[in-house]
């Protein structure tokens, strides 16, 4: 019986065989590159002056073209099949940054519900002419695949299916074996030159996609801390208590890029044109504490902050990798809404954006939060330009107070504020108040006029909320604060133009001035008579700054639950001795940077990291 399948008139040697696969890969990989949101002149310009790009970039492709051309015995048929797979992660990359201002990462392959979710919860404007092209492209492979395939190779013990196999898998252990050594290196990584570091989609539009997606199969890990014995971290796990607390609601506002930025001395806001007028008077409140946070990230990381208040642990301490704690949680974890739902309290959580992201929708869930809502669940949202606005999210906020049958522990996480700061962030005719600094360039001077605007508004929340849970007979206490500084153009330029320095700064010389971000807690009368706050306030012992993993466990405190949970009290311990801790950055009450530890701080340290290890890893809540 003949076979139907006719043969490939002609047939390439092994040596053009792999001459092929080589082209190809190039080809696969600057249609993936040109698939890109950036210039793509101007990619590959970077490239010719780090020219090690165009390996890296190119050759988890060749690998790939080699491994399915032995499996399929057709290189052309194996380059159709990775240029449709490198395609499509490539578009999905291009539509998530131009949504989210967000790649595609490694991890993100798994969470397939909630890329359906967001493909029918979002307004994405699909790149047509892209999807065509490596549609067109897969097909000619294919075309070609049909009258050009390879000769036997030469060794006839490999010409059968086991020698196909041997090479499939010879070719994915190549690549899995650069993933884990080269591709891992963050020092490789990191030495190249881009326009900002601390921005993750300018990152992978600089380095390329491919090179970006592949070092990031070893990133969102979790190290294990030297001298951690599980056995030990259980031992610290004994004397949950519940009931010791007040009655108190708690109300936590985590407002997007909320700053004090314009209380800088080149701005000339003041009286009726000052951009925080509730925020300087909230201060002022004999109920209000006042001071700042030390956030995980600069200009970015929404997310991480949300991870570090919440859980008392520590984004940048996860392991040497991890930029997002969101995407290593795959457990329940203790966190505040667990210790006040262990009281009686009702729990939520609020955010006016996708619960795919960051995967929200699953993290809160394994945090404890009873309830969440997100835009899809919203009811007719209010926007400013492309974002929900801060005001319909304090109407959210006022409503779940509204209907709480007893107290309340909620949180909210806004979104308004969100870059990118461009002239048509509110449409194209909106007219923004200038910021009266001369000397700004017009980049700049849109930059800085576009953020004010939505201070103004994240301001007005904060006046908003104030003035409602002042007028409420029920006792709330009222957290109010900033997620991470705003993005101000690449290499800090609005920054370097208003004479600011924020710069992080390299390992070991962090400059804590790059992620301070503003905070208030206030009561209103009703809770300050429950908590006796004078009294309360003072115990705290809260200096001007924190980091921002403290925060809650302050919170905690102030509301008479600071021995609820060891993990928190354990937490309100540290913060005393050191209250500020960034990377490898601590910092006194007094506001002295340490130059080194003491035993006793150390081991502090070290106790923090190995249980939140376990916390983490190992430790089972129902």
């Amino acid at each position: 019986m003949r076979n139907p399948v006719p043969k490939p008139k002609y047939r390439l040697s092994l040596p053009l065989s792999v001459l092929a696969a080589v082209l190809l890969a190039g080809g696969v990989t600057l249609l993936a590159l040109w698939c890109q949101p950036n210039s793509f002149r101007a990619l590959l310009s970077g490239f010719l002056r780090q020219p090690l790009l165009i390996v890296l970039n190119a050759l988890p492709a060749g690998l790939l073209i080699l491994a399915a051309a032995c499996l399929l015995r057709n290189v052309f048929f194996g380059a159709a099949l990775v240029n449709l797979a490198v395609g499509a992660l490539s578009i999905a990359n291009r539509v998530k940054i131009e949504v989210r201002d967000e790649p595609v990462f490694p991890r993100d392959l798994a969470l397939l519900k909630e890329v359906g979710s967001a493909l029918g919860s979002y307004d994405i404007r699909y790149p047509i002419p892209q999807i065509l092209v490596v549609v067109l492209v897969t097909a000619a492979l294919l075309a070609l695949g049909v009258f050009i395939g390879c000769k036997p190779f030469p060794a006839k013990r490999l010409r059968g299916w086991a020698g196909s196999l041997l090479g499939f898998a010879a070719g994915l252990v190549v690549l899995t074996g650069l993933i884990f050594t080269v591709y891992a290196s963050k020092d490789l990584y990191q030495s190249f030159q881009v326009r900002n570091a601390e921005y993750v989609p300018s990152v992978f539009n600089d380095l390329g996609f491919p090179y970006a997606f592949c070092h990031h199969f070893t990133t969102y890990l979790v190290d294990r801390p030297e001298g951690f014995r599980r056995t030990e971290a259980e031992g610290w796990e004994t004397g949950d208590r519940t009931g010791l607390g007040k009655d108190v609601s708690v109300v936590m506002v985590m407002n997007e890029a909320f700053s004090d930025l314009t209380d800088e001395a080149l701005f000339s806001y003041h009286g009726e044109n000052d951009p925080l007028p509730n925020l300087h008077a909230l201060r002022e409140d004999p109920h209000a504490l006042s001071g700042r946070v030390v956030v995980p990230g600069f200009a970015g990381g929404t997310a991480n902050t949300e991870f570090d208040v919440l859980t008392g642990m520590q984004t940048t301490a996860l392991s040497a990798s991890t930029s997002s704690a969101m995407r290593v949680v795959n457990r329940n974890l203790d966190s505040l809404f667990r210790v006040f739902g262990n009281d009686g309290y009702e729990t939520s959580f609020y955010h006016p954006g996708d619960n795919w992201f960051y995967n929200r929708e699953n993290v809160y869930r394994w945090l404890g939060a009873e309830e969440t809502l997100f835009i899809g669940d919203m009811e007719s949202p209010e926007y400013k330009g492309r974002w929900v606005t801060d005001d319909y999210a304090a109407s959210l906020i006022e409503a779940a107070f509204e209907q709480a049958e007893g107290p309340l522990f909620h949180f909210t996480t806004t979104i308004q504020n969100h870059m990118s700061y461009t002239a048509d962030k509110y449409g194209p005719d909106y007219e923004f108040p200038p910021t009266g600094i001369p000397g700004l360039s017009a980049e700049v001077e849109t930059l800085l006029s576009v953020y004010v605007e939505g201070l103004r508004d994240a301001d007005a929340m904060l006046g908003r909320l104030w003035r409602y849970f002042a007028a409420q007979e029920k006792p709330v206490v009222l957290v109010y604060w900033g997620d991470h500084l705003p993005y101000l153009g690449d290499n800090q330029l609005g920054y370097r133009q208003l004479g600011i320095d924020v710069f992080p700064g390299p390992e070991g010389q962090e400059n804590l001035a790059a992620y301070q971000t503003p905070y208030v807690i206030w009561a209103n009368d009703a809770a300050a008579e429950a908590l006796d706050w004078d009294r309360a306030a003072e115990a705290l012992d809260l200096p001007e700054t924190i980091s921002a993993c403290f925060l809650g466990a302050a919170v905690l405190e102030l509301t008479g639950r600071g021995e609820e949970s060891p993990w928190f009290a354990f937490l309100n311990e540290l913060r005393r001795e050191l209250p500020v801790v960034q990377k490898t950055i601590c910092q006194t009450a007094d506001g002295s940077v340490i130059g080194e530890l003491t035993a006793q701080q150390q081991s502090l340290l070290q106790k923090w990291r190995r249980w939140s290890y376990y916390k983490l890893q190992y430790k089972e809540i129902p």
